[in-house]
């Protein structure tokens, strides 16, 4: 399916992110009504909802499971923010995180190469497990980035691209999202797809990925978090 087309699903397209995500990470899923939901077993250890442009009935019965424990969160993809949350403070639920997007890319017009690096004191290793595929940089025994990859049927979910601080504005980033791609493309697929933080949305946007929809973070308590990251 082509990213084009995957942007008029927007429901379908959380599906497919939310599956990569889960592999990547190695959650189990579930559904909540039509949504898809996952059980973060390394962080709150409590349940995670997510929905597109629910309708009224949708959100308050996703608040509802939500406001039931604390660390449990109800994320929504929509460019309607102010709708959402307004409907989150009848519901009892914060806003934790409201500044993310969602990301698509038409694989095509990514790099199918291995990326090289051009500091000597930088090594570059990859490696694959359960389906996961993992790139990493070094300087001797630091990591200095960090990202990996799972494929959902035609679609390379992205995760977790990381540059430590000490090592950040040397393309790093770049390079990481160029050493995935190029993992991707031992399975078929046609499309990326990621969250994105603020600073993320700079370096992927420069990489050719465009903005499907913003993303809201919702919780009975007023923890927040960056999902593409923690």
């Amino acid at each position: 399916m082509s990213p084009e087309t995957m942007i008029e699903d927007i429901t379908g397209l959380l599906e497919v992110w939310v599956a990569g995500w889960a592999g990547c990470r190695g959650y189990q899923t579930s559904k909540e009504g039509r949504f898809p939901a996952a059980l973060r077993a390394d962080t709150s250890g409590e349940w995670e909802y997510f929905a597109s442009d629910p309708t009224d009935g949708e959100f308050a019965a996703l608040a509802a499971k939500t406001a039931e424990v604390p660390p449990r969160v109800l994320t929504i993809l929509t460019n309607d923010i102010p709708r959402y949350a307004a409907l989150a403070g009848r519901h009892g639920l914060n806003v934790t995180s409201d500044t993310q997007t969602m990301m698509i890319v038409d694989m095509e017009t990514q790099d199918a190469e291995d990326p090289w690096l051009s500091d000597d004191d930088l090594t570059f290793s990859a490696s694959e497990q359960n389906g996961v595929h993992y790139a990493e940089v070094r300087s001797g025994e630091a990591v200095a980035a960090s990202g990996r990859v799972y494929v959902v049927g035609d679609t390379a979910v992205f995760d977790k691209i990381i540059t430590e601080p000490g090592f950040q504005r040397r393309g790093l980033g770049s390079f990481i999202m160029r050493a995935l791609a190029a993992q991707a493309f031992e399975h078929d697929v046609t499309t990326g797809l990621l969250l994105a933080s603020v600073d993320g949305q700079k370096l992927y946007s420069h990489l050719g990925w465009s903005t499907v929809s913003r993303v809201l973070m919702l919780s009975a308590s007023h923890d927040g978090s960056d999902l593409s990251l923690s």
